[in-house]
């Protein structure tokens, strides 16, 4: 670049950090990361910093993490006195206000991982599995006042593979992306990238996770239920109940066997779930409740479960 480009970067997520790294990289300069409060985690409520806000301190980075954004004076004092060419926004976690979007002259660019406008909102990766999808990718786009509605700038396409969990294809989609940025950015800075609407009847949204989206339905046929395990790694997962207890499902695959909706069939040390549209669903590695996780011939030696009983029983 021919001089010092300066855009603020606001992210939160292990999937930003290859975007922040990369623009360091390329010359970009980052005078402020802005990032989430810092949350307690784990067992012991301990207050735990964001991965952007842990990379960035171990880069060197000034840090802000303020608890509002849109009605900040003090905030919007600091990043006007910046006067960011961009900001750049990467799973950051909360809707930026107008004041923002109006402050840098080339606006505000969000990564987004899928190929908008399907999978708007907050689980793009995770719903691309769980649905099905054999092509995902990363969007670079403009911010507006909506939910990822902004004029798309790039795009770059990514495969989605058979063994692939939201684990292995967001670290792929981080890579990617962090790529995408850079050409997005130096591609704004010479007029080469002009914006495009999107097509918002062609929509589909992505909205967080809950808990409940991991209870297995049996209705739905085998290759769902095996969709929606790997995209909701490491949460919620898949889990159904086994004799009134949790059991949490963590290795399936698709079987043609026909066995009604829920009903188990054992067979030798192999157990069998049957699920919708005359498939089943063998299980290869569950964790009972209070249990370690363990491969399915181990629970049934330990559990001996009958051919009929059924899961997901209260």
């Amino acid at each position: 670049m021919s001089r010092p480009f300066n855009v603020v970067f606001c992210g939160s997520p292990r999937f930003a950090i290859p975007a922040l790294e990369k623009l360091l990289a390329s010359g970009f300069v980052v005078p402020l990361v802005v990032t989430q409060p810092d949350k307690p985690r784990g067992r012991g409520l301990v207050l735990a910093p964001s991965p952007v806000k842990a990379r960035a301190l171990e880069l060197g980075l000034p840090v802000s993490q303020p608890e509002t954004i849109k009605n900040n004076p003090e905030f919007q004092s600091r990043l006007s006195s910046i006067n960011p060419e961009a900001i750049i926004v990467v799973g950051y976690g909360r809707m930026i206000p107008q004041w923002m979007l109006d402050l840098p002259r080339f606006g505000n660019i969000n990564l987004h991982a899928s190929l908008l406008p399907k999978y708007r909102g907050a689980a793009p990766i995770q719903w691309a599995i769980a649905r099905g999808e054999s092509v995902t990718g990363v969007t670079t786009m403009r911010i507006d006042s909506g939910l990822d509605t902004g004029n798309i700038l790039l795009q770059k396409e990514e495969s989605i593979t058979s063994g692939d969990t939201a684990e292995t294809l967001a670290s792929r989609l981080a890579a990617l992306g962090a790529d995408l940025l850079i050409e997005t950015l130096r591609g704004l800075q010479t007029a080469e990238v002009p914006p495009r609407p999107q097509s918002h009847a062609n929509a589909t949204l992505a909205p967080v996770l809950k808990k409940e989206d991991g209870r297995i339905d049996f209705h739905r046929t085998a290759q769902e239920t095996c969709n929606r395990l790997r995209g909701f790694q490491p949460w919620p997962g898949a889990f159904t109940t086994f004799r009134g207890k949790n059991l949490q499902v963590w290795a399936a695959q698709p079987s043609p066997r026909e066995t009604a909706p829920g009903e188990l069939a054992v067979q030798g040390d192999c157990l069998f779930a049957g699920s919708g549209g005359n498939t089943a669903l063998e299980l290869i590695e569950v964790q009972p409740e209070g249990k370690k996780r363990m491969p399915a011939r181990d629970f049934v030696h330990g559990y001996h479960p009958a051919t009929g009983e059924k899961l997901g029983q209260p």
